[in-house]
């Protein structure tokens, strides 16, 4: 029999060793290919009495194996994928889709003949599923290897026999853990729950597997099989273990996921399920669940932004195609505040030379000593001296020479900027790629500063940088492709997810973000409880409230924005409700978080808490006048949704999917939901429209539809089903 993605030898004492090597990919990945090579790989071990036992392992030095192909796995998102027809209804032909990796993984175990995996490498969902249903496991010595389930981070959960296997082999409440997180093992955590039976350096697993394999020949038999077989720590719903379990992992999942996540809630169903019956109706339990939660478009839609879109964008979708390669090699970080010192960290760990000037040097050094601070718990004193030594504070632009990539991050004043920006060209020449990270400021009129704008790009982080994963980068009117090139490999170095956006003011992120802050400030001047405002922004799914989260950002930034903002527009400034807020919070002295008190108030030492006076100074309405819950979710939602697809209309995004994920990484928008996009997708555009509409009709213009998403819900379209359409709003 011949496999296309399987290497199959025989050793001379019948042990089979299997290598799992997947052409054209970087790492192992289930793919169709691959399922059809199981299941030939397991019927020779079934039926070939020249095989004694097998061993499994991998071709790949990337790993063992990283699980499904989910950029393959489109067709089945959503029962509606699924081809074919007779008798059987969709959801039927897609349990049987989802069912076909457990079959053979149950067969796998069954077979008679002992079968070991030698886990080389990460595995991780399918993959580890794979090793589970071996007897046993022997994973390579190194700190580095991780074992685990991640799929409910893409809205998905181990379909594979996971959710049944990992509760057999450490417990139902050890194994809940990694199902609902998503975390994963060390080799060494791994052998203490006896996910791994042994531990050996890499180059002697496969030795080491064959070893067991020659040594136990009858050892075919998983321990669930075996008579008398009980779960760690108990199973059974007269289990009080059992049951208390269960009690704490459904209020833990509420309490992270707001209920909003369909996997958490599946998995969960699964193994309560499935612990009570025998394997072989177990997985098919298991099986149910995994077709629900693929069937409802909540998972393609979190699959196709948080993973396949996530890697393309990191693995360069948008860079221009033309543009040689241009790494950074030294790096000009002007301004060492916050912002400029967590540039300044990434690059430098990254392997970048960091030129970190500011006005003063202690603030310089103030900011290098940054990343000693950030950086110093987390590794070896070498590691990070080698880290430190590549930043080299100063405050002399003539320092500047010999940096091919200049990013400024100086205080949000455009005659600042300006200074800033020509004393740097003075040294440099304009040859040189300038990228500002201004979170407001249009690009094209900071470019003016810089004598080829076409060299002038915005390069915009989040706070903090080390830990927020965007980048979002701004084209002027006039930038060019080599810019555009040069900040999305300078972005790649230091191993973030880059979105590209075109010129505005706020650009995309600051933009749409803006208005979720600004229609909570609203909700509290019309006299909404500030506490109902809070907790509908967090039982939706937003990271925190809009009012904790412009604490965070300061309400004196917002304001200074506002400012900005009516002295370049102008009569063509739109005021709004959130204005007045605003102001009267800033007249008060509550400008957030930074000064102790903002919409919250922050007691030393104590647990921040919402102004005791903040409903009575804004005219809060009796208990009867209230809003509903779900009035005041449809706000918050769709002020969101009505910005991002003014920003598609306008040409300031040109596709759905940076849209998607700079919203959820960039300002936490409902991950759940796949981003604005996708969620306005789902929805249909239709509904959308109707709902903005009736929106505008009772709040103002500010929920206004564009003409081009009218357009589209008249046509019956979609964004991810359409190219870009170059209108305008």
């Amino acid at each position: 029999m011949t496999m296309e993605t399987i290497k199959y030898d025989l050793d001379a004492d019948g042990i089979a060793l299997f290598t799992i090597d997947v052409p054209g990919q970087s790492m192992n990945v289930i793919t169709a290919e691959l399922t059809r090579d199981f299941d030939t790989m397991i019927a020779m071990i079934e039926k070939d009495e020249a095989i004694k036992g097998a061993v499994i392992t991998s071709g790949k030095a990337s790993g063992f194996m990283a699980g499904a192909d989910l950029k393959g796995m489109g067709e089945i998102f959503s029962s509606g994928g699924i081809s074919g027809g007779g008798e059987k209804s969709k959801m039927a032909r897609l349990f049987d889709s989802v069912f076909t990796l457990n079959v053979l993984f149950r067969r796998l175990e069954t077979s008679g003949k002992p079968v070991a995996a030698a886990i080389n490498g990460l595995a991780l969902g399918g993959g580890l599923e794979l090793c589970l249903a071996c007897h046993y496991r022997v994973v390579a010595d190194n700190p580095k290897v991780q074992l685990g389930l991640p799929e409910v981070l893409v809205g998905l959960f181990p379909g594979a026999g996971g959710t049944q296997r990992l509760p057999r082999l450490i417990g139902i409440q050890a194994a809940s853990m990694y199902l609902l997180q998503g975390k994963s093992m060390s080799p060494q955590e791994a052998l203490g729950f006896g996910v791994a039976n042994e531990i050996a350096p890499a180059d002697e697993v496969v030795a080491k597997a064959k070893a067991w394999v020659k040594a136990n020949p009858t050892k075919g038999v998983q321990p669930w099989d075996q008579k008398g077989f009980k779960f760690p720590g108990g199973a059974g719903q007269f289990n009080p273990a059992f049951i208390q379990t269960f009690v704490a992992g459904n209020a833990i999942a509420l309490k992270t996921t707001n209920g909003n996540m369909n996997a958490p809630h599946a998995i969960m169903s699964a193994v309560y399920e499935g612990a009570q019956l025998p394997m072989d109706t177990a997985i098919r339990v298991e099986s149910k669940y995994f077709a629900r939660v693929v069937a409802d478009p909540q998972a393609g839609n979190m699959v196709r932004s948080l993973f396949v879109n996530k890697q393309a964008a990191e693995k360069g979708a948008r860079r221009p195609k033309d543009a040689a390669k241009a790494p950074t090699k030294k790096l000009g970080m002007l301004g060492a505040g916050m912002m400029g010192a967590g540039i300044a960290l990434v690059s430098a760990r990254a392997g970048i030379e960091v030129v970190l000037l500011d006005r003063s040097i202690e603030a310089a050094e103030k900011g290098k000593a940054y990343t000693a601070d950030k950086l110093g718990k987390k590794m070896p004193k070498e590691k990070l001296d080698e880290i430190l030594a590549r930043i080299h504070p100063t405050t002399d632009f003539a320092d500047l020479k010999g940096c091919d990539f200049i990013i400024e991050a100086v205080f949000e004043d455009r005659a600042i900027k300006a200074e800033t920006t020509q004393k740097t060209e003075a040294v440099l020449g304009a040859d040189t790629i300038f990228g500002s990270n201004t979170s407001t400021l249009p690009i094209t009129s900071l470019a003016k500063a810089w004598t080829k704008p076409e060299n002038f790009i915005g390069v915009h982080f989040f706070s903090p940088v080390e830990k927020m994963p965007l980048v979002e980068i701004i084209v002027g009117e006039k930038t060019g492709s080599d810019a555009i090139a040069k900040a999305l490999d300078y972005v790649a170095q230091i191993r973030k997810t880059p979105i590209v956006v075109n010129d505005s003011r706020g650009f995309y992120t600051s933009r749409c973000f803006g208005t979720y802050t600004a229609e909570g400030s609203v909700m509290v001047g019309e006299g909404v409880n500030p506490a109902l405002v809070e907790n509908i922004g967090k039982q939706m799914g937003m990271p925190v409230g809009p009012l904790a989260v412009f604490d965070e950002v300061s309400i004196e930034l917002g304001h200074k924005v506002m400012l900005q903002a009516k002295k370049d527009l102008g009569d063509a400034y739109k005021a709004t409700a959130a204005d007045d807020v605003i102001e009267k919070m800033v007249a008060l002295g509550r400008i957030g978080r930074k000064a102790g008190k903002g919409y919250y108030d922050y007691p030393e030492g104590g647990k921040k808490a919402l102004w005791a006076d903040l409903g009575a100074t804004f005219g809060q309405k009796p208990d009867a006048e209230q809003p509903a819950s779900g009035e005041v979710k449809t706000r918050l939602v769709y002020r969101q949704l009505v910005e991002c697809a003014r920003c598609f209309a306008e040409g300031v995004l040109e596709t759905p999917e940076d849209g998607d994920l700079g919203a959820i990484f960039g300002w936490g928008f409902m991950p759940h939901t796949g981003g604005p996009f996708s969620m306005m997708d789902t929805v249909g555009l239709a509904e959308v429209v109707r709902t903005l509409d009736r929106l505008t009709q009772q709040y103002g213009e500010r929920f206004a539809p564009p003409q081009l998403l009218r357009d589209m819900a008249a046509k019956g379209e979609t964004f991810y089903g359409n190219a870009r359409l170059n209108q305008a709003a």
